[in-house]
């Protein structure tokens, strides 16, 4: 619901403020792109493509492309990919593929980073990595991640846990109505 996939059958999901509820198709496609950032379990990344070009590809969907290459290449060098930039998605390591998509879901500076067990495919050196890159991404960019878990250990000191079990959603050991606010 809060990445605009699907619709509520009941309540509303505002994002910035914004009501997402009347916004048609098209809306929700340029919503999304300028307001949300992806990382996903499989990093998704294009494989014909550089990781340099895979991560400037939301900027260029968005057509604000001005900066995109200065950009994206501040943020390979953030998540210590500056000297891969030019290979192709399909010759890195799972690793490093997540790295990219972190910074492809960080390039169009969104409210709310979603990620869907980002560390899901990775060794548990590399998932530490990556969970450490996304707390101080979190930090430094004073960014909003929500990430669903089923390792929730993994993820140590974070700012709130929501736990969903058996369609109802709890903040510690309390049911809660849920309401989601970003920046």
């Amino acid at each position: 619901m809060i990445g605009l996939l699907d619709r509520p059958t009941n309540g509303k999901i505002f994002i910035d403020g914004i009501g997402t509820a009347t916004l048609d198709d098209n809306e929700i496609s340029s919503f999304r792109n300028k307001k949300l950032g992806f990382i996903f379990q499989f990093s998704n990344l294009l494989s014909d493509l550089s990781v340099l070009e895979n991560v400037m590809l939301p900027r260029q969907i968005a057509k604000t492309i001005d900066t995109a290459e200065k950009d994206a290449r501040d943020l390979l060098k953030v998540v210590g990919l500056e000297n891969q930039m030019h290979n192709r998605a399909n010759k890195i390591s799972g690793g490093q593929a997540q790295r990219v998509a972190i910074a492809r879901g960080l390039i169009n500076r969104p409210s709310i980073v979603l990620a869907d067990e980002p560390t899901g495919n990775l060794d548990s050196v590399t998932s530490e990595t990556i969970v450490k890159l996304m707390k101080s991404m979190a930090k430094k960019l004073n960014q909003t991640f929500i990430i669903v878990t089923h390792d929730r250990q993994q993820f140590g000191d974070v700012d709130r846990v929501i736990t969903i079990k058996d369609g109802k959603a709890f903040e510690g050991d309390q049911p809660s109505k849920i309401e989601v606010l970003a920046k």
